[in-house]
């Protein structure tokens, strides 16, 4: 059971009273007796961050220490919102009601969209499931419309339907049923879908794709979704990419089992972030032509599976001399982006979980960004990951980058060597574009191995927030 946002005009007697507040909070505004209140400005005073207290219903206050600056400030009222979840659903409270008495600007708006997020369960195989009760989170504050509300539930939901993909197994989420689960959200949120089989694959002559998926015998799909509004802002689509890899186990240059292979079903975390994110433009109705692409396959050591050294022919011609079966994510995504030119697009942006690289580099806090579109384009993303606190940290893309991925016998070889891994993978993704393009790879916050905060343990569903929340600005312009 998932939380729904309401905005509301006053409490319901079942509900939880949480009270927002900072140092220039008037505490008479709260309905207590002055026994109660001078009870919890002593404990405030005492430096405690949360006062809870029974009178006619229960009460907890809670401190919002606003010397953060903005960005920072949004996500620590994210994260107290998140932390009352636990003991909420221990203690069976079914709904609560918000009152911001802090002068800090759209409080209960963040700490709300903490509390909406941190509600997620996935209980699909447990024989005894333990449902969270929260049902409802209602917020008393005539700024923060239904509509408003509205907008934010939508995109929760879009992110909780990514974390639901993520952590479907393999046995369940093959390519073939990630195209029906696109299906699925296409016809309920209003975008269409097309699905090319491997018939249309092969006669498209996607070598990537097809070299991946020569080792399954579950069939690729290249999903195409599209959302495009009659009065659509933009003449040329922004197109989103995905990496679609529904499991890895690395192929022929098999992954060692525990702490690698066993949590890769998270492979096609980059393709569930480009269908939240299209789910969400939707859900949403921005006035932007959104294209999302998602190719997909599982990738394994089956009979007929590629081998390092072999040479494949890629969808725009390029030939691949490849190395490690385990680089196998930029082959699908050099299909699509070469496949992307046919849309003749403002801008490109690819996600992926493409290498452990980006992990070394930035743990789990952050995703790694490179690309070629414009100065604005970049700030414009990190700005967005700051706001929804899903952080990028640009890296270059120079040309002696390039040079660690010549190959001997063909164009390009598909591993650059042991040092910058996350830059050469991001440099051979850029020799199939010749548009505005910018690649995210999501390799650490993709998938986390304990719960933090609004972030579930296990797929996070990262991307979705960040690229609505860059539609949406992109929108407004």
């Amino acid at each position: 059971m998932y939380s729904k946002l309401v905005s509301a005009n006053k409490p319901k007697k079942s509900d939880l009273l949480i009270f927002l507040v900072d140092k220039e909070a008037d505490l008479s505004k709260i309905d207590l007796p002055e026994n109660f209140i001078t009870y919890i400005k002593k404990q405030l005073n005492e430096n405690a961050k949360s006062v809870s207290v029974f009178y006619n219903a229960p009460i907890s206050v809670l401190y919002i220490d606003d010397e953060d600056v903005s960005t920072q400030l949004r996500e620590s009222v994210r994260k107290m919102g998140a932390a009352m979840i636990p003991k909420l659903n221990s203690q069976r409270i079914k709904s609560v009601f918000i009152t911001d008495l802090s002068q800090v600007d759209r409080a209960a708006y963040f700490f709300a969209e903490g509390m909406t997020l941190a509600n997620y369960q996935f209980e699909k195989y447990k024989k005894e499931k333990d449902k969270n009760a929260l049902q409802e989170i209602r917020i008393g504050d005539k700024l923060i419309t239904q509509s408003m509300l509205d907008r934010m539930q939508n995109v929760i939901d879009s992110v909780f339907e990514v974390r639901t993909l993520v952590n479907e197994p393999l046995n369940f989420l093959t390519a073939t049923q990630l195209s029906k689960e696109i299906k699925r959200l296409g016809k309920a949120s209003g975008f269409s879908v097309e699905v090319y089989e491997k018939k249309k694959i092969e006669s498209l002559k996607m070598g990537g794709i097809l070299a991946v998926n020569l080792g399954s015998i579950e069939p690729p799909t290249f999903s195409i979704l599209e959302w495009k509004p009659k009065k659509a802002m933009n003449k040329q689509p922004i197109v989103l990419v995905g990496k679609g890899v529904v499991y890895d186990t690395g192929g022929l240059s098999l992954k060692p089992t525990a702490n690698s292979m066993d949590f890769m079903k998270c492979d096609m975390a980059g393709a569930g972030a480009v269908i939240g994110a299209v789910n969400a433009v939707a859900l949403n109705k921005l006035p932007l032509h959104v294209i999302g692409l998602v190719p997909a396959t599982d990738n394994r050591p089956g009979g007929n599976a590629y081998v390092p050294g072999d040479v494949i022919k890629m969808y725009d011609g390029t030939t691949v001399e490849v190395l490690n079966t385990d680089a196998e994510g930029r082959m699908l995504l050099a299909d699509s982006l070469a496949f992307a030119k046919s849309y003749k697009p403002e801008l490109v942006i690819n996600l992926a979980t493409l290498t452990g690289a980006s992990v070394r580099a930035l743990g789990d806090c952050a995703s790694a960004l490179f690309g070629t579109a414009s100065d604005e384009v970049k700030d414009s993303l990190k700005a967005s990951g700051f706001s929804t606190h899903e952080r990028l940290v640009e890296f270059p893309l120079w040309k002696e980058y390039g040079d660690m991925l010549r190959s001997d016998i063909a164009d390009l070889k598909n591993l650059g060597g042991p040092m910058a891994g996350q830059i050469t993978a991001a440099k051979f993704l850029q020799h199939f574009t010749d548009y505005p393009w910018m690649h995210i790879d999501i390799a650490g916050p993709a998938w986390l191995h304990r719960k933090r905060g609004y972030e579930s343990k296990g797929g996070t569903g990262v991307g979705v927030r960040l690229l609505y929340h860059f539609l949406k600005k992109r929108s407004e312009v």
